[in-house]
Formats: C-alpha cells, structure tokens, sequence
C-alpha cells in the first residue's frame, strides 16, 4: 500500500519571535514530541530512510513540517482557539512551563488563569487547506 499524497496534512508549529535560540528549540522539542504522541492513530505518517550502505534512518514524518513565527502570545492563542474550533489535535507551550520541573510548571499552570498565559509556541497537525486557513499570515522561521 502506497503513500498518502504529502500535500494533503501537515505539521505547522507557530514559535514566538522573542525567545532566544535556546529556548526557542526547547520550546519546539516539547511540542513536536507531545504532538507526535497525540497523533499517532489520526493519519500521521512515519517512514524509514536507507541509504545506499544499507543504514536505517527512521521514523521521519512522511508530512511537511513547516515552522512559522508569531509577534506575540496573542497570535498564538488565536492560533489555539481556531484549532479547538476545528478540532485539529494540538500541543502549547506557555511561560509556566518554562521553570522548575513538570511537577512545579503544572501547579504553576493551574494557578494561571488562561488569559494570563503567555504562548510560546504551538504545534498542530492536520489538513494542510484547513490549517493554511488560519495560519497563513505567518511568515516562515528562519
């Protein structure tokens, strides 16, 4: 059975402008790593790589990955809620995430009212016209 045509989903992650590389890559790990968990059964699809000595190279998303970038928390917040609207499966990342281990970032999260979140960032899957639809103003990390 063949592939599904590449253009038809894809990865979008939406980072904040004003992290610095460091966290900016953190930030994504986390989001890409969590996405990749809740979309294993929803079309995502992963292919092996060889190369001509017969090594594996594995796993790698059949999808585009495409990283984009957001002037601010509210870009990405509306980025949010039109996933939720769409029911397109989705992970964030907010300022309470970013001190202490998972145990003191989730208390901290839970005594964060959601208006005063600040997003870092936000990965998505899903169908590539749909998500264009609400991402399409975003100019491409570089």
């Amino acid at each position: 059975m063949g592939l599904p045509n590449e253009d038809q989903k894809r990865f979008i992650a939406v980072l904040s402008k004003k992290m610095d590389a460091g966290r900016t890559l953190n930030v994504l790990g986390h989001l890409s790593a969590g996405l990749s968990h809740l979309v294993d059964q929803q079309g995502a699809e992963y292919i092996d790589y060889h190369d001509a000595d017969g090594n594996c190279h594995p796993s790698l998303s059949h999808f585009p990955f495409i990283v984009l970038k957001a002037d601010n928390s509210n870009k990405i917040r509306k980025v949010r809620e039109e996933a939720i609207r769409h029911q397109i499966p989705f992970t964030d990342f907010t300022h309470t995430m970013t001190e202490g281990g998972s145990i003191a970032q989730q208390a901290w999260t839970k005594e964060t009212p959601e208006s005063e979140l600040e997003y870092l960032g936000i990965c998505l899957f899903g169908d590539t016209e749909t998500l264009k639809s609400f991402t399409g103003k975003f100019s491409l990390y570089r």
